[in-house]
């Protein structure tokens, strides 16, 4: 962790989640998901970080900002990445984002064909706070 200017911000990476969307996951028409599937790889990804930091997996508090940037539908597989980047007393200012990294074919001919994005679309990114109650840090010292 880097402490300088009194913000401790980890560096020790980030944590990363790889799905593929379901027709369950789709919620609207033309088998497009709802974007709060994404929002639901973050609280994932927060409880990782949050476990490698704390050993606890801590409540997520709020979101700062989310924007939707590109449609995600059923098929596709997208990579969901968060990071810490301020270490409160007990709170976690987080970033996160989701790509897009293969597009499923939507051609009703081919519905088992898939594309390799290269590069990914990011299609969400968002930023929010997590606590983790003073009682519950195992890791910090």
């Amino acid at each position: 962790m880097d402490t300088s200017q009194g913000n401790t911000v980890m560096t020790s990476g980030d944590a990363v989640i790889r799905v593929r969307m379901s027709h369950a996951d789709a919620h609207y028409g033309g088998f497009l998901v709802d974007g709060a599937r994404m929002l639901a790889l973050f609280g994932d990804v927060a409880t990782e970080l949050l476990i490698r930091l704390d050993g606890d997996e801590g409540l997520f508090k709020a979101y700062d900002s989310v924007e939707f940037m590109a449609p995600v539908f059923a098929g596709d597989y997208v990579e969901a990445r968060g990071r810490i980047v301020h270490v409160g007393r007990t709170s976690r200012k987080m970033e996160f984002t989701v790509c897009k990294v293969i597009a499923s074919s939507r051609d009703a001919g081919s519905p088992s064909q898939a594309d390799v994005l290269d590069p990914p679309i990011l299609v969400c990114r968002a930023s929010g706070t997590c606590v983790t109650p003073i009682g519950l840090q195992r890791k910090r010292g």
